[in-house]
């Protein structure tokens, strides 16, 4: 199964935000990595770099390799609807993407290993795919044997989001998936119209 690997603060300093959640190394060197991070870009950058840069920004939030985040792309313009808008919906409703939201892991790549270790049900059956796609109304909770999980636990004590479109019992240790989000419901800073405009090239 293919993942991304590599320095995340790194990454992260490219971009300044913290695509990774809380960073350290972000509030220490708030500039970009490399020799001359600290130093002006000369020139203005092209609009094909800006393209790409918001490109890579949403691959690296969602945890998304190239090819399959093509794949999405191609799927979001078969789609009827705004393309940028259900890119954007399709990240959102895979599976390692909401067992984050719902507080089940701290980061994406958490719920990304979660899913993978076979300790997240759908519909009461186990899904070990992270790239799933959920629907509205699927109901996501963690297994039986998996619910004492120390790393599960304090995700979830740790957790305070709350998100109109997923509903969580803490009690059953499941949440709903109860709509796709639209587009002004999702938190995250990607200009997703520069994708599309990169990709329709």
């Amino acid at each position: 199964m293919a993942k991304y690997i590599g320095p995340k603060s790194k990454i992260a300093r490219r971009f300044g935000e913290p695509i990774f959640g809380d960073d350290k190394a972000l509030e220490k060197k708030n500039y970009a990595p490399g020799q001359h991070g600290q130093a002006k870009r000369r020139g203005k950058q092209s609009e094909y770099a800006i393209q790409l840069m918001e490109k890579q920004k949403a691959k690296y939030t969602y945890g998304i390799l190239e090819k399959q985040f093509r794949n999405i792309f191609a799927k979001a313009n078969r789609s009827k609807g705004v393309t940028g808008e259900v890119l954007l919906q399709l990240c959102e409703s895979r599976l390692d993407n909401v067992v984050f939201r719902m507080g089940i892991a701290p980061t994406r790549s958490g719920g990304r290993q979660l899913v993978s270790h076979r300790h997240i049900t759908v519909n009461g059956s186990i899904v070990n795919i992270p790239s799933y796609t959920l629907k509205a109304g699927d109901v996501v909770g963690v297994r039986e044997k998996s619910k004492s999980l120390q790393s599960i636990v304090d995700s979830l004590a740790a957790s305070s989001q709350v998100y109109e479109w997923i509903t969580w019992n803490g009690a059953k240790m499941e949440g709903t998936y109860v709509n796709v989000p639209e587009r002004l419901q999702i938190p995250e800073n990607i200009k997703e119209q520069l994708i599309v405009e990169l990709y329709s090239k």
